[in-house]
């Protein structure tokens, strides 16, 4: 849709859903043949309009062709145990999405709205938030290997986890669990698989909109009150209640800004030091579901072996076809996005070094090593130690012969900042 962009009674800009422009690379290669570049863009550019109509006819009540099912009746029964054990860390999101036919953000939000008694509380009408939560869902790109549905299904559960942690849970008012939940639910809606530096780089609309300022952040905190607003599912609250969700929820989907990792840990480290943090104050609390979100989103390193592993080879994925690209398009490769370069186990190793092991042993400090918390340290450390016995193993082959490309010296050490 362009850049289409609403603007409410707030003030603050909300972005449509599909605003996201594709990447135009006839802005990055002249001798790329228009004629083909044409093509694909006329494409993206139907499919993008093809799936904001969708969504609206959604909103105007009209029923698609294809019936709205949560649950295929095949797998309802394995989906709702699933749902009854939502709130254990071995949950696992693959297997959920299977089960519920690619809609676990969907189903996932609807039954926590229902079991935290956020519909009831708000007296929210359940088919609007389903419809609300289907334009989120669907707003996320199924071909971006990690940033997708089901990584947004996936924090959204850590985070429910998180906010039933004693330390936090006697605390939280319904309006801060609603807060977190659509947060972590919508924190990487529209993400385009690329990071913030690409966009920078090929001076990409949004880059030079935000200022080069937590682009792809504030696009997702704007995109996220475009829905909102167009699904009207808070329409019947109070205009400074609506204001406030808008403004509260923007902060903390601006505090997954991983370049903004260091200021938040210190400030985070200052208050277990000084134990100040007073939960019964609003803007304490809210700074802890900062940190919760934050945690959620990174949470990957700490959950079993078998689900890890899969994140970050989804991950290195997407950093290798943002390098590809750039490779394609003689620019200079970001850090991590070499395949030839740097592997997936030197990456991960770096990336719980400096930005997961920091974060989450402050967590526990905050939770009083809650069981939880020890749980994830635990998982931390076993799958790290996995991850350097895999690059040992590379650099074996590598030095026998067998695997001649490996990570560069100095790939742990770019890790931090580096990703998308």
């Amino acid at each position: 849709m362009g850049d289409v962009r609403l603007r409410g009674q707030t003030g603050v800009p909300a972005e449509r859903r599909g605003s996201y422009p594709f990447i135009d690379f006839r802005l990055l290669n002249n001798t790329t043949h228009s004629g083909e570049i044409g093509t694909k863009k006329k494409v993206k550019r139907l499919l993008s309009f093809q799936r904001y109509f969708h969504a609206s006819r959604l909103l105007r009540g009209i029923v698609p062709q294809a019936p709205l099912h949560l649950l295929d009746e095949d797998y309802l029964g394995q989906a709702r145990y699933m749902l009854s054990k939502v709130g254990t860390w071995d949950f696992d999101i693959f297997l959920f999405d299977r089960l519920t036919n690619g809609n676990s953000l969907v189903t996932l939000l609807c039954h926590l709205f229902n079991s935290h008694g956020l519909i009831h509380h708000f007296k929210l009408d359940m088919v609007t938030l389903h419809r609300f939560l289907v334009m989120v869902q669907e707003d996320y790109h199924g071909h971006n290997p990690y940033h997708n549905a089901v990584h947004a299904a996936d924090v959204t559960q850590a985070m429910h986890c998180y906010l039933k942690e004693p330390k936090l849970a006697s605390f939280l008012t319904p309006l801060d669990i609603m807060l977190g939940l659509l947060a972590a639910a919508a924190h990487d809606v529209d993400h385009p698989g690329v990071n913030q530096p690409f966009l920078i780089k090929t001076n990409h609309h949004l880059a030079n909109l935000y200022q080069n300022m937590s682009v792809l952040e504030n696009h997702h905190w704007r995109s996220t009150i475009g829905m909102l607003r167009e699904s009207r599912l808070l329409a019947h609250l109070p205009k400074e209640m609506t204001q406030d969700i808008e403004q509260q929820l923007g902060s903390l989907i601006l505090a997954t800004d991983i370049n903004r990792q260091n200021e938040f840990l210190t400030r985070l480290k200052a208050h277990l030091h000084n134990k100040d943090l007073r939960l019964e104050n609003v803007q304490d609390r809210h700074f802890m579901l900062q940190i919760a979100l934050k945690c959620a989103d990174i949470c990957n390193p700490c959950r079993i072996w078998e689900m890890s592993k899969q994140w970050s080879e989804r991950v290195c994925e997407e950093f290798y076809r943002q390098g590809d690209l750039e490779q394609k398009f003689e620019l200079e490769i970001s850090p991590l996005c070499n395949q030839q370069k740097d592997s997936v186990p030197s990456i991960q190793i770096g990336f719980m070094t400096y930005i997961v092991e920091p974060l989450f042993r402050e967590w526990a400090r905050f939770t009083g090593n809650s069981t939880l918390s020890e749980n994830m340290l635990s998982h931390l450390a076993h799958n790290k130690a996995q991850w350097k016995s895999l690059l040992s193993n590379q650099h074996r082959r590598r030095s026998s012969g067998q695997d001649p490309a490996g990570p560069a010296p100095e790939t742990l050490e770019q890790t931090e900042g580096a990703t998308p």
